[in-house]
């Protein structure tokens, strides 16, 4: 068993997958070109955006967006306590500050109110500006944009979507990637839609901010004279390889993979609900559930029933074992525990298990058999 089977998704598409990439080859096109610029028109039609850009990982994508922003020293940059690393580092990357906040336990989520919380406190220590908010679109679920974006709006903020895990995800049919200034994505191959390498994207509707980030991918090119550097940039740049291999992949994914994913969602959730903490999906929101993560009791109980799976050969993970506060990279910043109950409470309880477009609900009843035996 397979904690998201790559493998199933690749004999499904094969035929494709194989035919894009030799494409790519006979063409000898490899960096940018044809396929990347398919791709990215593709992509910024279904985020319902006016542009996209393709980089080379999505980490570049959070940095490069920050940067097109405007963001550096002296700025701070709130992100999410319980989320990957790369969602507060960006900041680091340009100059800034990250500041972290807590999650609402129920979606995992940066929680509208602790947001608030922390821009008041970073204001009231006059130290530095509040400048950014990177909401996360955390296991492939949107955060609250209508709280979060009016907040911004009120103390004059601009929001930089993560949605490295959220690609496919909606809010009443409004799309992930397509919420606040500026938008980023990951095709880390786990990803919703993920490539067989690094990948990411950003997505905007400025004009402005489309021509420099496709600039500065380039080490600041010139849009008239490829061998004029007009400016400082850096190297990243979505293979053309990636790109050929993402096409098939994303109409799979837009045709039926997110369907799938939301009915094996359901299966877990009508098993194991009452039983441990299932996912929180609100009304009117879609989740492209990059995880289906659980909650135990406790942290005993969690690594009880991880041993027991694992016995059975079930994989499963801990996203995130520890949150950003606790990383040790931000050892510095002195941040305590006392100010982030949610995330230290998830990080003790949460438990994610297989999810991919090609569960079988016998696998899933599996599954959940055997974390109701360990329970």
């Amino acid at each position: 068993m397979k904690f998201r089977d790559l493998g199933a998704q690749y004999q499904a598409l094969k035929p494709e997958i194989d035919a894009a990439i030799s494409d790519v080859i006979e063409s000898t096109g490899f960096i940018l070109g044809k396929h990347v610029t398919e791709l990215e028109n593709a992509l910024a039609a279904y985020a319902g955006r006016k542009h996209c850009i393709a980089v080379g990982n999505g980490t570049d994508a959070l940095h490069l967006a920050l940067d097109a922003l405007g963001v550096g020293a002296g700025d701070a940059v709130f992100a999410p306590d319980f989320t990957y690393v790369a969602s507060a580092v960006c900041a680091n990357l340009v100059g800034a500050t990250p500041v972290m906040v807590d999650i609402d336990l129920d979606t995992f989520n940066m929680s509208p109110e602790a947001l608030e919380k922390a821009i008041l406190k970073v204001k009231e220590e006059g130290k530095l500006t509040p400048k950014v908010v990177v909401p996360v679109d955390l296991f492939g679920l949107p955060a609250d944009f209508d709280k979060i974006l009016a907040i911004a709006k009120k103390y004059d903020m601009y929001v930089l979507e993560d949605a490295a895990q959220g690609f496919g995800g909606e809010i009443n049919g409004k799309m992930a990637c397509s919420f606040g200034d500026i938008s980023a994505t990951s095709f880390f191959p786990a990803k919703p839609l993920g490539c067989y390498g690094d990948g990411g994207a950003i997505f905007t509707d400025d004009d402005k901010i489309d021509e420099y980030l496709r600039s500065v991918r380039v080490l600041g090119r010139s849009t008239v004279d490829k061998y004029d550097n007009v400016r400082v940039g850096t190297n990243s740049r979505l293979d053309a390889i990636q790109a050929a291999i993402l096409m098939p992949k994303f109409n799979a994914f837009a045709d039926y993979e997110k369907d799938n994913v939301n009915k094996a969602a359901v299966w877990y959730t009508n098993r194991l609900k009452g039983k441990v903490v299932t996912p929180t999906v609100p009304e009117g929101y879609v989740s492209s559930w990059a995880q289906y993560t659980i909650l135990l009791k406790d942290s005993a109980e969690r690594d009880r029933v991880q041993a027991a799976l694992k016995e059975k050969d079930i994989p499963t993970m801990i996203y995130y074992p520890r949150g950003m506060h606790q990383q040790g990279v931000f050892a510095g910043m002195n941040l305590k525990d006392e100010d982030f109950p949610n995330t230290v409470n998830a990080v003790g309880r949460c438990l994610a298990l297989p999810m991919h477009p090609y569960l079988t609900e016998d696998v899933v009843n599996e599954i959940a058999d055997a974390i109701i035996a360990a329970l």
